[in-house]
């Protein structure tokens, strides 16, 4: 493995620096995302979800009728991930998957009318995490929109060198 450069302060800061782990933007996403998983917990918990039951259930309650493809794609995640959730959405009555009709190799994903009722209950959530974030909505907007931008970049394959 080919060997980098030594870190080179930037904006007088310094290498050391650098290297603190408060100064770590991957830590503060890490941390981060570790307390939002903790406040979420008992707000799905009363809806009988888990975070990633949920976030299919936003993504479905936003455009009923995906295939598993297009919502592992919206999602980021694979299918051999998706599955599982979906199996269990399904086993609790929130959805249904069935065959495409006009493609039998793609499974629609279809909400239950007990699936279209959850999102009622859910109606409350973003305001407790606004009120729990003490952030006004402009400003967990323009978070959201920075993070939305940052993970876009981290995704996009590095130009070419040169």
């Amino acid at each position: 493995m080919p060997t980098r450069p030594a870190l080179q302060p930037l904006d007088g800061i310094t290498a050391a620096e650098l290297l603190r782990l408060d100064n770590q933007v991957c830590f503060a996403l890490y941390s981060a995302s570790l307390a939002m998983t903790k406040l979420y917990a008992p707000l799905l918990g009363a809806l009988g979800l888990t975070y990633p039951q949920y976030v299919v259930m936003l993504t479905l309650w936003e455009r009923d009728g995906l295939t598993v493809s297009e919502l592992g794609e919206r999602l980021f995640l694979d299918s051999g991930t998706l599955t599982p959730l979906l199996k269990r959405l399904e086993a609790s009555g929130h959805l249904t998957r069935l065959r495409d009709v006009q493609d039998e190799r793609r499974v629609r994903i279809t909400l239950t009318p007990q699936g279209r009722a959850l999102r009622r209950q859910a109606e409350s959530i973003p305001q407790c995490v606004l009120e729990s974030a003490q952030c006004t909505l402009p400003e967990l907007t323009a978070l959201t929109r920075q993070l939305t931008t940052l993970r876009d970049r981290l995704a996009r394959p590095p130009a070419p060198a040169g």
